[in-house]
């Protein structure tokens, strides 16, 4: 009897927790389907303490790194002929994500209506 009801509990977890990703789907897609407190322009406050804490200085960071490895690139990519897409990769896009992106936002610039 006792391998009966350990074999049903771990069944009856293996089933719930199976069907925890089907549940979170639900319920991202109903909150962003106009619940104006937690959409992309209006972030949480926890979304925004994580950003400042942890995204930001990691962003910054990458950018400068990025930049020091474009100037070493820099005579590699201008035989290759792609200066404008290096650039673009290790600089600018980093630098857009650190600089321009609201604070808790997921996507750069600003919001245009």
């Amino acid at each position: 009897m006792n391998l009966f009801r350990t074999t049903a509990v771990v069944l009856a977890l293996t089933c719930g927790l199976s069907s925890m990703p089907a549940v979170a789907e639900e319920v991202v897609a109903s909150s962003a389907s106009g619940d104006p407190l937690y959409t992309v322009e209006a972030p949480p406050a926890y979304a925004m303490m994580g950003d400042l804490i942890f995204a930001r200085p990691l962003l910054i960071a990458a950018t400068v790194v990025g930049a020091a490895a474009f100037v070493v690139t820099l005579p590699f990519s201008a035989l290759g002929g792609n200066v404008k897409e290096a650039g673009e990769a290790l600089v600018v896009e980093p630098g857009k994500s650190a600089f321009v992106r609201c604070l808790g936002c997921t996507k750069s610039g600003y919001k245009q209506d």
